[in-house]
């Protein structure tokens, strides 16, 4: 009895939390599907890129594909460009995987901007339209792009998709004001980008960029929720969490270090992902950090393969990458991922 209370008070939560998504005039048209899917210096002899306007390879998938964004560097820190199917050895809980999905640069990108406008971010607004604004600019053909506005509601300003005029629009109508549903905003826009992803068999990355200035205050999903909810989708989630040097010089004459919970959950969330997180004190670090980012996303590796485990018992499945017979090259992707649930399991424990 109290097990189906607590099922139905977390469905009223999730579905709280998805009331609140508020859709301007923009998002009325229909969006396209979206489907699978300090800065270090990149070798761009080895790194071929895809200028906008030239044609796209679609990459199509199977139902069961574990997909897997594999970001490859160097001991120097440097991205390695040029790995072919054969150097990558892919081990999901410790069992050697078949790669049969394999993609380098040429494979297009959906990638989410989210943007905190709670009030805390009166006075920043300006450099932080210009820096996101600039990073469309590293977009390249194929790729699109929405853009979600976070404050007590979550809004999409700009639907999925490639007219990079209007997604630079929409990040120059953002205004501060209300709180910062950090954690509504990035669960909705990862449920969204999933449900894209199904709709569609192309192969597509994903990836999502968030910005914000602190501590969530009014989100209905909890922080344990976003990250079940990261785990099962694959999609990367990049963090970008401005610092307050007041507070970081307080803790420093104080005699301890600077901690902060809001922090330690977003560096997490990363990590889980596969993804980085970045923790600039100054707003004049945002350009650079965007642009490292951009960096990162089109040298990665798309990896996809089928799991040898045939169970679909809800599990955590544990997955490590690695580059055969190439000392000193390291891989990040995603930590794991959460398996599908049959339905007559789900029924069973429910």
């Amino acid at each position: 009895m109290t097990r189906s209370i607590l099922l139905v008070v977390c469905a009223l939560v999730a579905a709280d939390a998805r009331a609140q998504v508020q859709r301007t005039d923009a998002q009325a048209a229909p969006t396209s599907s979206v489907t699978t899917g300090a800065s270090s210096p990149t070798d761009r002899s080895q790194a071929p890129t895809t200028p906008r306007g030239s044609a796209t390879t679609t990459f199509r998938s199977g139902v069961d594909l574990v997909a897997l964004n594999v970001v490859v560097t160097d001991a120097d820190q440097k991205y390695v460009a040029g790995l072919s199917p054969a150097d990558f050895a892919v081990f999901e809980d410790g069992i050697q995987q078949d790669v049969s999905f394999f993609g380098a640069t040429e494979v297009p990108l959906d990638l989410a901007i989210l943007l905190d406008t709670s009030a805390s971010m009166t006075g920043k607004m300006s450099l932080v339209q210009r820096a996101a604004a600039g990073f469309l600019s590293t977009l390249r053909h194929g790729d699109r792009t929405t853009i979600v506005d976070i404050k007590d509601a979550t809004r999409v300003l700009f639907p999925l998709g490639d007219d990079l005029a209007a997604a630079r629009a929409a990040i120059m109508s953002t205004t501060p004001r209300g709180g910062t549903a950090l954690y509504n905003g990035t669960y909705l826009t990862l449920k969204e980008l999933a449900k894209q992803r199904r709709a569609n068999t192309d192969v597509r990355r994903q990836a999502i960029v968030v910005l914000s200035d602190g501590d969530d205050t009014a989100s209905l999903i909890s922080y344990d929720d976003l990250m079940d909810t990261a785990k099962q989708s694959g999609i990367a989630i990049y963090t970008i969490t401005l610092r307050s040097k007041y507070l970081v010089t307080l803790a420093a004459q104080r005699g301890h270090s600077y901690f902060s919970q809001s922090e330690f959950g977003m560096k997490a969330l990363a990590q889980e992902t596969g993804a980085r997180s970045f923790f600039p004190m100054d707003i004049a670090e945002l350009p650079g950090i965007y642009s490292a980012i951009a960096e990162e996303l089109a040298t990665q590796y798309a990896i996809g393969y089928s799991s040898k485990n045939p169970r679909q018992d809800g599990a955590y499945r544990r997955v490590i990458v690695r580059i055969a017979d190439r000392p000193g090259i390291k891989t990040r992707t995603r930590a794991g991922y959460l398996a599908a649930r049959s339905a007559v399991r789900a029924a069973v424990t429910n």
